[in-house]
């Protein structure tokens, strides 16, 4: 069996990493936006929205671009994304520690 080409690759794999992108950052957004989230300040929490939301419109732009002309995107323009989501997902996990902790019955 052939091994698929690098653009073959491509085709299959960038467009559901985009996809993944725009879900986690739509997740964040909503967590963010909709929840009380104590330890981060409303300016930490106006900047991290503004993030998403730049990274958003950044995703969008490759998707579309993507589509059109099937090139692909450097790993330089993957990298900040990724670091942006590792930043919302420890914000998430400690907020979701915190729900656990507020939760359980003080002895």
């Amino acid at each position: 069996m052939a091994q698929p080409s690098e653009q073959e690759l491509l085709k299959i794999l960038l467009p559901s990493l985009l996809d993944d992108f725009q879900c986690w950052f739509s997740r964040s957004l909503t967590l963010l936006e909709k929840e009380e989230i104590d330890f981060l300040t409303n300016q930490q929490k106006i900047d991290l929205i503004n993030e998403i939301k730049q990274a958003q419109q950044e995703v969008n732009v490759t998707q579309m671009l993507f589509q059109q002309t099937q090139v692909g995107v450097a790993a330089s323009t993957l990298i900040p994304w990724h670091r942006l989501l590792g930043k919302c997902w420890r914000v998430s996990m400690r907020w979701r520690q915190q729900q656990c902790l507020s939760s359980q019955p003080k002895n």
